[in-house]
């Protein structure tokens, strides 16, 4: 048989469809709750099965809620919320690896008893495919058969891990603390880098401690510490390209206040889960063209896709923007705190040089009407678009964006007229398909008739290669140059080439 079926590896990544699922919560109050002040919902996938048509997932919503129980005292309750949901498609296939993007893009309080609150939260998921692919070529080493070889630069999937590291950190309080209300934990991955054998990830830890203090008031603070971890995979080279996606595990945050001479410490634990996938760009040997000197051939053509993974691009912007309160809201006379800060994105691109996120940044204002002598609160929502310059261009390049909100800061004027100031800082991952074509099958057919006669003449055009001559003649390569030795190819002119044939 002249020809041998081969094969190659392709990483490719594909969307898997956006759906909605609504999650009821209980979330058990050991005390009579007068009013909810704010309650903060994040969302992490705990482990996923791939299946054939469709992947079952496990997860579990981490809940925070600040209230104020009738006797006038503020408290906070921390508890979870596991569920469990499924995506479906037909592109899914059992040995390919998944990543599940899953997002509270809002909730609602539907009950509160002496015993239970009960929210409805409504998540928003989707994914991506990612799997090496075998894409079909041939490979000859039949005397009849000439090819002409080229090498093609293809993106390979190494392998995927996950990493926890438990970030140690310390928040030092110069006052006395009567009770810390809420430690909200956020993370984000600045940089990306592969060694040999090791991917290393670096970022930054943003803690914000919301406490009440020994005269009754509320304060709070903010922490930043950097991380640099480095990860063990099996494969990876310096020349590699990998990607990390970041969380924190919130239900296992630990916190402890160790009182100090003049204040408190708060010792925080933070579990930072760190998802890795690497890619490493390789060159091929490929056939981009054949012929026989004895058949005619029947070539079958192809195209594949692959996805390429480009380096990740970080920036930090600001948010801000200017809210009416409702009529049917109390006066604001006095912000007494914020919490529940998050924010959603909604989507990412590029345009004319520069990466845009868009999405909703989201807080709780907790503030004192004088009149009443109350403590209320309204959520804030604040639609943002934030910018950066980048380097990469093309239609064709897809996005994909992590962000942190923090350095949260809510002013009143008129009572009812809200300013709202933030930092945020971006990650984004980018990637593009790239469409490649390659000879998958040939197929000898119909053999050459016998030549009748010892010399041929071939009239070459100016710039035709050795290869055109050749397979124009449909004899090999080397008949041509030790029959021709004074032609330089490609022709620099028109050129008479001749062939002799050695007849039975």
């Amino acid at each position: 048989m002249a020809f041998e079926s081969s094969n190659f590896l392709v990483a490719k990544k594909s969307s898997l469809p956006k759906s909605e699922l609504k999650v009821e919560c209980n979330i058990p109050v050991e005390q009579e709750i007068d009013k909810i002040f704010s309650i903060t919902a994040d969302v992490n996938v705990q482990s996923s099965e791939v299946l054939t048509g469709f992947i079952n997932f496990l997860g579990v919503i981490d809940l925070c809620v600040i209230y104020c129980a009738l006797d006038g005292s503020v408290g906070t309750i921390h508890t979870t919320c596991p569920f469990s949901s499924k995506i479906e498609d037909q592109n899914i296939s059992v040995g390919q690896l998944v990543d599940i993007n899953v997002k509270v893009v809002d909730h609602e309080v539907q009950n509160i008893s002496s015993s239970n609150i009960k929210v409805l939260c409504m998540i928003e998921q989707d994914g991506v495919l990612i799997s090496n692919e075998n894409v079909n070529t041939i490979r000859s080493n039949a005397e009849c058969i000439c090819t002409k070889e080229d090498q093609m630069s293809v993106v390979r999937l190494i392998g995927n891990t996950t990493s926890v590291v438990n970030e140690e950190s310390s928040v030092s309080i110069k006052e006395q603390v009567k009770k810390v209300l809420l430690c909200e934990s956020q993370v984000c991955v600045k940089d990306v880098e592969c060694g040999l054998n090791f991917v290393s990830v670096s970022g930054e830890l943003v803690n914000r401690i919301l406490y009440i203090n020994n005269d009754d008031k509320f304060e709070s603070c903010y922490n930043y510490e950097t991380f640099k971890e480095e990860v063990e995979l099996e494969g990876v080279t310096r020349d590699s390209i990998a990607e990390c996606c970041v969380s924190i595990l919130k239900e296992q945050v630990k916190t402890e206040v160790v009182e100090i001479e003049k204040g408190v410490d708060v010792k925080i634990v933070t579990p930072i889960e760190l998802k890795i996938k690497a890619y490493e760009d390789v060159n091929i040997e490929i056939i981009r063209d054949v012929y026989s000197t004895n058949c005619e051939l029947g070539i079958t053509t192809e195209s594949f896709s692959m996805t390429k993974t480009l380096a990740c691009e970080y920036f930090e912007n600001k948010i801000d923007g200017n809210l009416t309160l409702s009529e049917d809201k109390a006066r604001v006379d006095k912000i007494m705190f914020i919490g529940g800060t998050n924010l959603v994105i909604f989507n990412s691109y590029i345009s004319e040089g520069e990466i845009f996120v868009e999405g909703i940044a989201r807080t709780n204002v907790v503030y004192l009407n004088d009149e009443f002598s109350s403590l209320n609160s309204v959520n804030i929502e604040v639609p943002f678009v934030v910018s950066d310059k980048t380097q990469l261009e093309g239609e064709n390049i897809k996005t994909k964006a992590q962000a942190i909100i923090c350095d949260v800061d809510v002013v009143v004027k008129k009572g009812r007229e809200f300013y709202f100031d933030a930092k945020i800082k971006v990650k984004v991952d980018f990637y593009v398909d790239q469409t490649c074509a390659i000879i998958s099958n040939v197929e000898e057919q119909e053999k050459y008739p016998e030549k009748d006669y010892s010399v041929e003449l071939l009239f070459g055009q100016k710039g035709m290669s050795l290869w055109d001559i050749s397979k124009q003649a449909r004899i090999r390569e080397e008949l041509i140059v030790i029959q021709n030795p004074d032609v330089n190819f490609p022709l620099e002119k028109d050129t008479n080439v001749v062939v002799f044939f050695q007849n039975a």
